[in-house]
């Protein structure tokens, strides 16, 4: 990670912890994040399992729907990175091999509030993305507690799969270019975009001037580190390191998550995030709001697979356009109002699939 020394910090006062019980119950989210989220987890149905499965390793939207976009993408040219293969049923090896294990290894986020989280009174995996993997796992195998999920750090997410220690990553992963050239996306999922999260009373007002001389928390490996290094209306967003400082990752952090808990520590002055994920954020902290009139980048999350398992995301596709059907009483939308309407109101309908010609 590039290290860069930065001028002078402007200090804020610490925010006393709030959201998700107060200081103790934060404490418990920390040690989760710092400890559980770096390693693998196995869980059916919500009840937790032994050991792994032998042979495994390890916002936004549309407001109103759109036509189904087929579209031709050049080999040399990544112009649309969020037209994927056409859906289909068709198994092929990946499939096979989920098959053959009777599981689908998901590697999920387990702190992100309202989109993959551990419920702190069941103890069992809840969220927007929970629900889809379970989906995925009822139409592949016919039952959608068939599924080992893995927890995976945000800088983790194209190494686990890399690494085939999971089918597949349903875990607020955006599409983009970059990103195509290491795993496979299916079509999009949900529409969100880049907003600032900051204290209600911080004079910062958005993702603008009133950054200059800020500490701005980031995930490392996010696009939103990418997007404050393309402009940083001089924020404070690189870790300096010279010997001297006790963290050296308190700006750029492994785990989403961890921003926030640094926010609220007054160790930094705002987060970059997606304003899918800064809502739950705000709903967990009352104290902190997401800043500016809305998201200043339009992005699209989408379930990466390995590169090439050409024959799971086709199925995952498939999946997804029966998941999206129905209108306003389709899966989608259900799982929207169940986790997600409260923080993003106002969205009809998710993201029309774009496919790629053959």
């Amino acid at each position: 990670m590039t290290r860069a020394r930065t001028g002078a910090r402007r200090r804020t006062p610490r925010v006393r912890l709030r959201g998700w019980g107060g200081v103790t119950a934060m404490a418990v989210a920390c040690v989760t994040t710092a400890a559980l989220t770096l390693l693998p987890l196995s869980q059916h149905g919500g009840r937790t399992a032994g050991a792994d499965t032998p042979g495994t390793t390890g916002a936004g939207g549309t407001r109103g729907g759109s036509t189904t976009a087929t579209l031709p993408v050049r080999a040399e040219a990544c112009t649309e990175p969020e037209a994927s293969l056409p859906p289909s049923s068709a198994d092929g090896p990946g499939i096979a091999k989920i098959k053959e294990r009777g599981k689908l290894v998901a590697g999920v986020d387990q702190n992100s509030y309202r989109w993959g989280y551990r419920n702190p009174y069941s103890g069992e995996l809840e969220g927007f993305d929970i629900d889809l993997v379970r989906a995925l796992a009822k139409d592949i195998l016919g039952d959608p507690d068939a599924v080992i999920f893995r927890a995976i750090p945000t800088n983790q997410r194209i190494a686990a799969l890399e690494r085939d220690r999971v089918d597949v990553i349903v875990r607020t992963m955006t599409i983009n270019c970059k990103r195509l050239e290491q795993v496979s996306f299916s079509t999009a999922y949900f529409e969100t975009g880049q907003q600032i999260l900051a204290p209600k009373d911080s004079p910062i007002t958005g993702y603008d001037e009133s950054l200059k001389g800020m500490r701005v928390c980031s995930g490392e490996g996010t696009t939103a580190y990418e997007a404050l290094e393309k402009k940083s209306y001089g924020a404070i967003f690189k870790d300096e390191f010279d010997g001297t400082e006790k963290d050296p990752d308190r700006l750029t952090v492994p785990n989403q998550l961890d921003c926030l808990v640094r926010l609220q520590l007054g160790e930094v002055d705002a987060v970059l995030t997606d304003n899918a994920l800064g809502a739950g954020q705000a709903a967990q902290d009352p104290a902190v709001a997401l800043k500016g009139a809305g998201p200043f980048t339009t992005e699209y999350y989408g379930v990466a697979a390995k590169k090439g398992a050409d024959d799971l995301v086709a199925r995952v596709n498939k999946v997804l356009v029966d998941y999206r059907a129905g209108g306003k009483d389709s899966a989608w939308m259900v799982s929207y109002r169940k986790w997600l309407a409260a923080g993003l109101p106002g969205i009809s309908a998710p993201p029309a699939p774009k496919y790629r010609s053959e």
